[in-house]
């Protein structure tokens, strides 16, 4: 790591005036996050929140923020409590491990309260996979207030092979395995074995960045992550949850898709008052790590949402 807080290799710039901000919470626990600011800063555009999601990382957005500097934003995206280079959850820092979602939730509104001089209105939440579960979930609760929220392949579902397994992790919790492995750590695979993107560029730029810092990988979950998953998914299936959502949304969902249920934004979709669903066949889950031409379909329904709320 570099003497900026980054892992910094080549061919992936930080965005302009990009900094590491840290947090400190419960038991000494820190949370790192990226701030930077809009390239105008006398006349920002507002600012976009980027939530990744499972096993990502600052650093592997840098060319979302880029683009997103280039439309005029300021920039918030952060690595989740138990990933990326924020504390890590367990001792065994492989594990993909959290009690419940809301730790995630109070860290995202921690740090909009936190960093608000520098995080210019109006907000724009941009939320990948659990990232979307995340967000989804503080403006439902009201932890946050966004004016957009644009999310990308989220986990509002998880494939049936998951969804079986609430039962076995509700046991393994109450028998004390919780933070026990759900499934067994294995070598990292190789671009055709992946599932997640078809850009190979984009692929090994991740894998870069891993070799260039191994903090920052991330290995399977654990049975309490996996409970606390489903928690959070149940509690989007009570219409209720989401009468708090009335900020413009953009759903976009992969037709590739491997690991989430694309069934879920179908559902969601129905209880939302201002909602624009784009389905991008082409792609797999990672959506903004696609090939150039998938990617700019999600471009172009997110300037689209820009429209819609007025941004």
């Amino acid at each position: 790591m570099s003497s900026s807080g980054f892992v910094e290799i080549e061919g992936n710039p930080a965005p302009k005036g990009a900094k590491i901000r840290w947090l400190e919470g419960a038991e000494g626990r820190k949370l790192r996050m990226c701030v930077a600011p809009a390239l105008n800063a006398l006349k920002p555009r507002g600012t976009v929140i980027v939530c990744p999601g499972r096993t990502e990382f600052i650093e592997k957005y840098f060319e979302v923020g880029r683009e997103l500097q280039d439309m005029g934003f300021a920039l918030l995206i952060l690595d989740w409590p138990g990933q990326g280079l924020s504390s890590r959850l367990l001792k065994d820092s492989r594990k993909g491990h959290v009690d419940r979602f809301a730790t995630f939730m109070n860290a995202l509104r921690r740090a909009l309260e936190e960093m608000a001089d520098d995080l210019p209105r109006p907000h724009v939440a941009l939320a990948h996979s659990m990232g979307g579960a995340i967000a989804l979930g503080a403006i439902t609760e009201k932890l946050v207030d966004v004016d957009a929220a644009a999310f990308v392949a989220p986990m509002w579902g998880l494939k049936s092979r998951f969804m079986g397994m609430k039962y076995l992790a509700w046991a393994m919790k109450t028998m004390g395995q919780g933070a026990n492995f759900a499934m067994k750590p294995g070598p990292r695979g190789s671009f055709e074995e992946n599932f997640v993107t078809h850009d190979r560029g984009r692929w090994e730029m991740q894998e870069r960045l891993i070799a260039a810092s191994p903090e920052l990988e991330l290995g399977p979950i654990t049975w309490s992550w996996l409970g606390a998953s489903l928690d959070v998914i149940d509690a989007f299936a009570k219409p209720a949850a989401l009468a708090n959502v009335t900020c413009p949304v953009l759903i976009a969902t992969a037709g590739d898709e491997a690991l989430v249920d694309n069934d879920s934004h179908h559902r969601i979709s129905r209880h939302l008052i201002n909602v624009e669903r784009v389905f991008i066949e082409d792609a797999h889950h990672e959506i903004l790590m696609e090939t150039d031409e998938v990617r700019a379909q999600f471009w172009a329904a997110f300037r689209r949402l820009l429209d819609r709320a007025g941004i």
